[in-house]
């Protein structure tokens, strides 16, 4: 670990015994009940950012690695003309792979794809970057998301996971195909 990240404690009257801790946007969010003691917290705290930390970085690329491989994964596949303002993990997008603001150029990838193969995140970000070029899922989107070699093993390997979740098949993000509307119960962005 380089650096100690900035620690949030947030106290609930909700809980009662139990302490939580999750990486929110680079702080650890320390959930505990409201009661705890100040000598609790001191005790108990560095060993959960420890925990959160570790979990972090066994977890998958960085966002500064992902902004890099986007970049080299634009210029194989869309002829560099895909340059996203920003690529990051999330960890609110339940019902999709990816997202991507066109008028910004932010990807956001769902923390979810942390542990699959390599080929499956690049998909998803040639998919997001593709849309930086192109918002629809129209003949030239799909032209250009072709280019990517796996892309099909890759959509197979994300419906098998959506199936053996027992979820619905998500989408790589709420785009309706040209001419058809959102799958039921998705929203477009």
């Amino acid at each position: 670990m380089d650096k100690t990240p900035e620690v949030e404690i947030v106290r609930s009257a909700k809980r009662r015994s139990t302490l939580s801790a999750s990486l929110v946007e680079g702080r650890v969010v320390v959930r505990v009940p409201a009661a705890i003691s100040k000598s609790e917290l001191d005790r108990m705290v560095p060993g959960l950012v420890r925990r959160v930390m570790a979990k972090q970085q066994r977890s998958g690329p960085s966002d500064e690695q992902l902004m890099e491989r986007s970049l080299l994964l634009s210029r194989r596949y869309l002829d560099g003309r895909a340059t996203p303002a920003s690529v990051r993990w999330v960890g609110n997008q339940n019902r999709r792979w990816g997202s991507c603001t066109t008028t910004t150029g932010q990807i956001r990838l769902s923390d979810r794809l942390q542990k699959m193969p390599q080929y499956v995140i690049d998909y998803v970000l040639v998919h997001e970057l593709t849309h930086l070029l192109h918002a629809d899922h129209g003949p030239g989107f799909k032209a250009m998301t072709a280019r990517y070699p796996q892309g099909e093993k890759a959509e197979a390997f994300l419906a098998g996971v959506s199936f053996g979740s027992g979820l619905p098949p998500i989408p790589l993000d709420d785009l309706p195909d040209e001419g058809m509307p959102p799958a039921a119960g998705h929203a477009p962005d």
